[in-house]
């Protein structure tokens, strides 16, 4: 396998995270998105959407989604379990990382990708041109906001977004919060639970590698 990969971007970071907790060591390609290397001829060739993180099998497969990663690198490394150990379990850890990709991800993407001045006419990812909306980009810290709250609500009395255990789910919380970040926007002074839960989150081996 090969793993073409941007270290510092959000969904690599997702997928960092979850190689770390199981110990997986992939060939590794950096593909520089500050120099637009994404958008290369050579990469296209590799993910014609230009996105990373891209995980080539050794069959030639590509895969171009983190869930894919997640669900793919979990069958061939299936200790320390991050997606489940029974379907109501992996139920609720993909509906909690969907949830927290939807109302999270995009909403960062949305503040940043249509505000910042480097991402003009590069609104969306992927190999279509899309103008910047600048309603979308306040709109998007407004829903950062919300979310900050619906993940404070749903994380009073739990260590973790799921069951007992650190899952796929803590993950893409964890880097939700990292991503919002560079909108400036933090976790609220009155989300005491989400606070709580992403500093133990924070002393983990894995978020800090």
């Amino acid at each position: 396998m090969k793993l073409y990969t941007y270290p510092p971007a959000p969904n690599p970071m997702r997928l960092a995270i979850f190689m770390a907790e199981k110990g997986v060591d992939i060939e590794t390609e950096v593909i520089d998105l500050m120099s637009g290397e994404q958008r290369s001829d050579s990469f296209r060739a590799v993910n014609h959407w230009g996105t990373v993180p891209s995980l080539v099998l050794d069959d030639g497969t590509v895969l171009t989604e983190v869930v894919g990663m997640y669900s793919y690198l979990e069958e061939i490394y299936p200790q320390k379990p991050l997606l489940g150990s029974d379907p109501l379990s992996r139920a609720l850890i993909l509906s909690w990382d969907h949830r927290c990709f939807t109302d999270g991800f995009q909403a960062v993407a949305e503040a940043l990708r249509n505000s910042v001045p480097a991402f003009a006419g590069r609104a969306l990812p992927g190999p279509v041109s899309y103008e910047q909306i600048p309603a979308l980009a306040d709109r998007g810290k407004e829903r950062i906001q919300a979310f900050y709250g619906v993940l404070d609500k749903h994380l009073e009395g739990r260590d973790f977004m799921v069951g007992d255990d650190f899952t796929v789910a803590d993950i893409t919380a964890y880097v939700f919060v990292v991503f919002s970040g560079w909108v400036k926007a933090a976790i609220p002074d009155e989300c005491v639970h989400l606070s709580a839960w992403h500093q133990q989150i924070s002393t983990r081996v894995s978020v800090q590698s």
